[in-house]
């Protein structure tokens, strides 16, 4: 079966097995495993889906949350998107092989002597950059459920996904902090109605229901129980303050039982795989398929 170079291949997978995509465990996309269910919030705004969007609420809210000026946020159709937009402004920089591969796709030149792009919890390997290391721009995807906070705080762009944090990647929706200025210049670069009408409807009550230290409490709770589990199968974990452990390859062996992980050959680090941290119940499945 041909790999992904990205997470998220769980139907893929399914398809290619000729079984039901319900029977997929997908560990490979590194979602928030203690999200409320999103889908009754949704439930309350469908009726958004008869009218253009207009993001000028949620995003509002969203900078209320953060902390920020409304005109430090832009809204953007999930982080992917987000990236786009900051790398075209830039036209050149650079990122590390081993880093997301998103990066390095959408600028135009690659230059090590440009602005850095760097991801913070590093991905794959899920360590926080620390206090003394800087970048041009920061995707802190999952810096939220790694430390409890929104945010690092520091002068570099932000690039940022809220579909891990509400474990929702078919709404689409990531961000973008800059200056009011840059925010201004990526958003006439950004097309029209590109963030969705459900999200600029239900975004305002989703993020007002988030509790980032109590989501990193139990998520790190939850991180020790899968480093447990990782090493009795004697796949040697490595260290991660992320919602995403590093080890060594099983992956042949997780299909088998209808798990799937991230190969993490794209990221420079062929034999080793990225496993999303799970809740109890699935974490339950993935010990019994090691055993």
């Amino acid at each position: 079966m041909k790999r992904s170079i990205h997470g998220g291949a769980g139907a893929t997978v399914a398809r290619a097995l000729g079984i039901d995509p319900a029977q997929i465990l997908d560990l490979s996309a590194s979602m928030n495993p203690v999200a409320p269910d999103p889908v009754p919030v949704i439930g309350r705004h469908l009726d958004a889906v008869a009218s253009y969007p207009d993001p000028t609420t949620a995003t509002a809210a969203l900078a209320d949350v953060i902390g920020l000026d409304a005109e430090r946020v832009l809204l953007t159709n999930g982080g992917s998107e987000a990236i786009a937009l900051v790398a075209a402004d830039l036209g050149k920089g650079w990122a590390d092989d081993c880093d997301f591969a998103l990066y390095r796709r959408h600028l135009d030149v690659l230059d090590p002597n440009a602005a850095r792009f760097r991801s913070n919890p590093h991905n794959p390997t899920g360590r926080l950059a620390g206090a003394d290391e800087t970048a041009d721009v920061w995707d802190e995807a999952f810096y939220p459920l790694a430390t409890g906070r929104w945010t690092r705080g520091d002068d570099a762009v932000v690039v940022g996904s809220l579909t891990k944090l509400l474990a929702a990647p078919g709404l689409r929706v990531g961000y973008v902090l800059a200056d009011g200025e840059r925010i201004e210049r990526l958003a006439r670069r950004q097309p029209h109605w590109a963030v969705n009408a459900l999200v600029c409807a239900a975004l305002p009550e989703l993020v007002a229901a988030i509790d980032l230290p109590s989501t990193a409490g139990r998520i790190a709770t939850l991180r020790n129980d899968l480093l447990a589990v990782l090493t009795e199968a004697g796949l040697q974990p490595r260290p991660s303050d992320a919602n995403y452990v590093v080890c060594d390859d099983a992956s042949e062996r997780l299909l088998a039982h209808g798990i799937v992980v991230r190969d993490c050959t794209s990221f420079g680090l062929p034999g080793r795989m990225r496993v999303a941290v799970p809740d109890e119940r699935d974490l339950a499945r993935l010990a019994e398929a090691l055993r």
